[in-house]
């Protein structure tokens, strides 16, 4: 195994120097304590559950997440929703104007926005045919300015998982930041890489309360990373950025487990049963790509014209044409039983 790696070294100077701003409730945090009398942030004193600031570490949310995920609460981050986080992480690590990362399309079209924003640069390297990572070709790609790596995996829009050998190589032949996007993970029978976290000093791992826990309205996004580079996000965050009732709708959410388990597992035969039907009942599909995902990549023979039929039938898929390797492909998320059933019946009726 390669010589650990030291996260300060890879910190920009400005933000290693920063002095985190400290709000009332950093200097005060027993905020449950009834009998106490707040006088300090200058809030509006008239109770109506939401008149106080919320807890900017959402110490409760992440004791939950911790016992869930099976990880301590010092490795935990929370955001406003996964796009903050990984602005967040670019703007710590990445210097504008000078330092470099790479993306793999096709994949989430946010990592390469958040660069553009921050004036870093995108070095784009296509994913093979199978949709798999090609090594030699990133390693090709890095030089002593790149920082950050992305790994969408399950991949968006593909579905697929990237095959554990190559996300290992990658991470251990990388002196950069390797940001493992998890946001489908909980509909893969691969193992999450939170396993291995330890290992590897330079790994984060990003995941989110917006897909398998039904949760994309609150945006609720959750980074684990070592404890040297969750104190350095803690630092430069918004005091407030994940808000009270985001907080408590997450709280009760993760405190029915059962019930996420049981949607989860009605979404995977969902999702078995529609590709099944499409496969054998739908002449103008040429391909359905495999998933580990909450939805399905597929080609066919015009993707703008079943598009637009699709929604003459009240149906809204999404066309993913102009992503590279994807010409001609719909992605299709699977809804419940009678959603999907009414995909079917359009898709056949377009024979």
């Amino acid at each position: 195994m390669k010589p650990k790696i030291n996260i300060n070294n890879l910190i920009r100077d400005n933000i290693r120097a920063i002095k985190p701003y400290s709000s009332a409730r950093d200097d005060f945090k027993d905020v449950s304590t009834n009998d106490m009398v707040f006088l300090d942030a200058n809030e509006n004193p008239f109770e109506n559950g939401v008149n106080r600031y919320p807890d900017p570490l959402q110490k409760n949310l992440k004791k939950l997440v911790s016992k869930i995920k099976k990880i301590g609460e010092e490795s935990i981050f929370i955001g406003n929703g996964s796009d903050e986080v990984l602005d967040l992480i670019v703007r710590a690590f990445c210097v504008p104007s000078k330092d470099n990362i790479i993306t793999l399309p096709p994949t989430y079209g946010m990592y390469g926005v958040i660069a553009e924003i921050n004036a870093i640069e995108n070095r784009k390297v296509l994913l093979n045919n199978d949709f798999q990572p090609e090594v030699k070709n990133i390693l090709e790609q890095i030089d002593s300015n790149t920082k950050i790596l992305f790994l969408c995996s399950p991949n968006n829009p593909t579905g697929n998982s990237f095959e554990a050998s190559i996300v290992e190589e990658l991470v251990q032949n990388f002196e950069g930041l390797v940001i493992i996007d998890e946001a489908y993970i909980d509909f893969s029978n691969e193992q999450s890489w939170l396993s291995r976290l330890e290992m590897f000093p330079n790994l984060i791992i990003v995941q989110t309360l917006s897909k398998a826990y039904a949760l994309a309205g609150i945006r609720i996004g959750l980074c684990y990373a070592s404890k040297e580079i969750i104190t350095v996000l803690n630092s430069i965050k918004p005091p407030y950025n994940v808000n009270e009732l985001s907080q408590q709708k997450a709280i009760s959410r993760l405190h029915q487990i059962a019930g996420v388990e049981s949607e989860i597992s009605e979404l995977i035969s969902e999702r078995k049963r529609l590709k099944k039907e499409l496969e054998s009942g739908v002449s103008f599909i040429e391909k359905i790509y495999p998933s580990d995902s909450n939805f399905l990549l597929i080609k066919v023979d015009d993707a703008t014209t079943r598009y637009n039929q699709l929604i003459s039938y009240g149906i809204v898929v999404r066309n993913r044409s102009l992503e590279p390797l994807c010409n001609n492909c719909l992605r299709i998320s699977v809804g419940v039983s009678e959603e999907n059933q009414r995909l079917i019946i359009a898709l056949k009726a377009l024979q």
